[in-house]
């Protein structure tokens, strides 16, 4: 069995919609099965973009390596905070509690969290109460549009072209498999019904919703929010920062 199809048997069993036609493993039978949902599917920052990193963060980017498109369950980059200093490590793409150790899949339904139901959630309540914020650092990041009809998987970036910081929430656990800690993390997603921008993504009937998009000056405030107080940084992404790659000639997904 793929590693596509598996997640396909997942969201079967889970309820959840299955949208694949193709169970290939390539990139794009992958971006198949998660079409229609919220940001599942972005492209981390890359590596030469270690000047970003210091000038913001004082920290470098991991020394291993990570593939170019991260998926759930896959490792990308993640900045948050350690000993008062942030640290950038790579993280897997969907937060696992630590009551959920021994579910391997579990990551595959919780790589973003709501932002109005965040504190209330057994999956996240934790880190949420417990301050565990973050950031992923994005070249850009993909949500489907349907103007054409069909879904379209559209890259979305901020204007400037630096890289599009993402507010997140995240866990620490022991692989028991490996034995070794495991970092994971969910981004944190708002409603967009009246963006200029993030409401032309998703089904026409849908609710539209978006990620949380952090601006450089908010960098540090947010890293080290209080619990009380974060939700004031969940607002969807000041018009004019973003831009998307809407296709002249698209290619449909299914």
């Amino acid at each position: 069995m793929s590693w596509c199809q598996s997640i396909a048997n997942f969201k079967k069993s889970a309820g959840m919609r299955v949208t694949a036609t193709d169970h290939g493993t390539h990139s794009g039978a992958i971006n198949r099965c998660y079409t229609g949902h919220m940001c599942s599917h972005f492209e981390p920052i890359q590596a030469q973009q270690t000047g970003w990193m210091h000038q913001h963060f004082g920290c470098s980017l991991p020394a291993s390596n990570w593939r170019s498109n991260t998926f759930p369950t896959m490792l990308a980059p993640f900045i948050y905070v350690d000993a008062g200093k942030p640290v950038c490590q790579l993280a897997r793409f969907g937060l696992v509690p630590r009551w959920a150790a021994h579910q391997a899949k579990f990551g595959l339904h919780t790589y973003n969290a709501r932002s109005e139901t965040v504190a209330e959630k057994p999956a996240y309540r934790a880190a949420w109460r417990e301050r565990r914020f973050g950031l992923v650092p994005a070249q850009c990041f993909y949500e489907p549009c349907y103007e054409t009809g069909r879904a379209v998987d559209t890259a979305i970036s901020r204007i400037d072209q630096t890289p599009t910081a993402i507010a997140a929430i995240w866990e620490r656990m022991l692989d028991p498999v490996s034995g070794q800690s495991l970092l994971s993390f969910s981004m944190l997603t708002v409603n967009a019904d009246h963006h200029p921008l993030m409401q032309r993504f998703h089904k026409p009937l849908e609710e539209k919703r978006s990620v949380v998009v952090i601006e450089p000056a908010e960098f540090w405030p947010w890293l080290n929010a209080q619990s009380t107080d974060a939700s004031r940084w969940l607002i969807a992404p000041q018009p004019g920062t973003l831009t998307a790659e809407f296709p002249v000639d698209p290619y449909a997904l299914f």
